[in-house]
């Protein structure tokens, strides 16, 4: 809360208490209570006047270099336009770097799902970019990624399409590495992000699925409401899968009530049949029972022959559909259970050459 606001609740609590905080008792008890904001630095004290006044530093003393390293985009091409943050950690300069790209569920935008994931700060810490793409209302009321539209589902169509877009964008203004691009979501994020690395393999290494859905789960809204509950996929098939496997993560809390479990299971089905037929199988470890943030967890790993981890399947025992080790910050998050933020980037920088 500003100081504005801080000073003008209370001077509302006062009056709507029936309180005159111009003249007798309560107008000690308000100039008191002005004093202490300005002392907490929260105002200036004018002490001939017994008034808080309010002194916000100009625009230009915000934290140095934040806003020039959190930037408001926009991609425009063929397919439309969409708007997208962009995160370019202080480390950041000639060399090329890892691209995380960030899908946010619905109801959310990039501001929301950054501060939720706190991605920017393991940006900072291991030095890669972080797109954010914003899903408008007016492609969706409720700002959820249309993955179950059968039109945004393949290459060259709509949203994978303007999502792939913005990586070239990126690219062409940013020294980046193009072996090091991924794509994480999170509910309808996630199942985009699920689409969008299937249709374009050869863009994005590796993609992080949580709480989300499996490629051609529904194909009208109907269908997506079914395949949410754990219910029969939609009757058209699904679109045509990647020619071959791309590395997978799976998060998806046992307790989620708007996307069932089953889906993320169907994730990770999809990732090892693609690998299966890429001529890549793929052996399971067992699942390993561990306590993630004071929540049990099992986690499943898939490795290729040479024991390189390319499928992981964590499910959080007692997780709703939320963003495990989450910051209150954003919407849709769970302190609890593991770190998935870390895990995910703990995966995708594991493909590092």
């Amino acid at each position: 809360m500003n100081p504005q606001s801080i000073t003008a609740t209370i001077e509302r609590a006062l009056s709507a208490a029936g309180l005159d905080t111009s003249s007798g008792p309560m107008a000690q008890a308000t100039a008191t209570i002005r004093k202490a904001l300005a002392d907490a630095g929260l105002a200036q004290f004018d002490a001939d006047s017994g008034t808080a006044v309010i002194d916000l530093p100009p625009a230009s003393q915000a934290p140095a270099g934040l806003s020039d390293r959190f930037t408001s985009r926009t991609h425009t091409g063929a397919h439309g336009s969409r708007s997208y943050k962009l995160y370019v950690p202080p480390s950041h300069a000639g060399s090329a770097a890892p691209l995380i790209v960030m899908l946010h569920g619905c109801t959310q935008d990039p501001d929301d799902f950054a501060a939720g994931t706190r991605m920017n700060e393991l940006a900072d810490r291991h030095g890669f970019l972080v797109a954010y793409p914003a899903q408008p209302k007016r492609a969706n009321a409720n700002q959820c990624w249309n993955w179950f539209d059968a039109a945004q589902q393949t290459r060259g169509t709509g949203e994978p399409a303007l999502i792939a877009g913005i990586v070239a964008d990126i690219a062409a203004a940013h020294p980046m590495d193009p072996q090091q691009v991924f794509v994480a979501g999170l509910s309808a994020g996630a199942a985009m992000a699920v689409i969008v690395a299937a249709a374009y393999p050869e863009v994005f290494a590796a993609v992080a699925a949580h709480s989300g859905l499996p490629l051609g789960a529904a194909h009208d809204m109907p269908s997506a409401f079914a395949a949410m509950q754990g219910g029969p996929v939609g009757t058209k098939a699904p679109p045509a899968r990647a020619s071959r496997g791309v590395p997978t993560i799976v998060l998806h809390g046992d307790a989620d009530m708007t996307v069932t479990p089953a889906n993320g299971r169907s994730i990770v089905q999809q990732a090892l049949q693609a690998f299966e037929q890429g001529a890549t199988p793929l052996q399971a470890q067992q699942g390993l029972a561990a306590v993630c943030g004071g929540k049990q967890c099992t986690t499943t790993h898939y490795l290729d022959a040479e024991g390189v981890e390319q499928v992981v399947h964590c499910v959080v025992h007692g997780g709703s559909h939320a963003w495990f080790g989450g910051s209150a910050q954003g919407s849709f998050t769970d302190a609890g259970g593991p770190d998935a933020s870390a895990r995910i980037v703990e995966f995708f920088l594991a493909r590092r050459a």
